[in-house]
C-alpha cells in the first residue's frame, strides 16, 4: 500500500511520527512535505497529497496540520477526494466504512500524538462497507460533478 503524506509547519512534527509508523509497517510513503517547521501554506499541500491520491500514485492520503480543517477544506477541492478531518477512532472507522474516505486529516493541536498513530491505524485497517453506503457515496459524487459543470 502506498500513502501520500503531508502537512504544514503545524502538523511537521506528528507528520514525521506517522511517516515513521507507517514504514515500520512496510509501508510506501509519499512524503510530500513540508519538510521543516517553517511557515508554509496548508492549500500547497493537501493539493500534492491529493493529486497522488487521484492519479493512483498513491492509493490513500493523510494531511497534518494545526485543526486538520484547513486540509480538508483544501483536499476536498479536489475532483474526486473524499477527505475526512478526524480526531478518533471511531470517526476513523466511521470515514472509511460508511464514506469511503481516500484522505485522512489530522489536527496536530487537537490530536495527542499517540490517538493520533491509533487513528491511522484504525483508518487503514478500515474497509468501505459498500451496499447502502456506496449509493450514498456516488450522490456525493453527483453532486461534485454536476456542481463542477461551467455553465453555459
Amino acid at each position: 500500500m502506498k500513502i501520500a503524506l503531508g502537512a504544514d509547519h503545524a502538523g511537521y512534527q506528528l507528520k514525521n511520527k506517522i511517516k515513521q509508523l507507517l514504514e515500520q509497517q512496510g509501508l510506501e510513503v509519499r512524503d510530500k512535505g513540508t519538510l521543516s517547521g517553517e511557515s508554509v501554506d496548508y492549500p500547497d499541500y493537501a493539493r500534492l497529497v491529493a493529486q497522488d491520491v487521484i492519479e493512483r500514485r498513491a492509493d490513500f492520503g493523510i494531511l497534518v496540520c494545526g485543526s486538520g480543517i484547513g486540509m480538508t477544506m483544501a483536499a476536498n477541492k479536489v475532483n474526486g477526494i473524499r477527505a475526512a478531518n478526524v480526531s478518533s477512532e471511531y470517526e476513523a472507522q466511521m470515514s472509511r466504512e460508511h464514506n469511503n474516505a481516500n484522505v485522512l486529516a489530522l489536527g496536530a493541536r487537537i490530536v495527542k500524538e499517540d490517538e493520533a498513530l491509533r487513528i491511522v491505524d484504525k483508518w487503514l485497517a478500515t474497509q468501505f462497507a459498500g451496499g447502502r453506503h456506496e449509493r450514498r457515496v456516488e450522490k456525493i459524487s453527483e453532486i461534485e460533478k454536476k456542481e463542477r459543470q461551467v455553465p453555459s
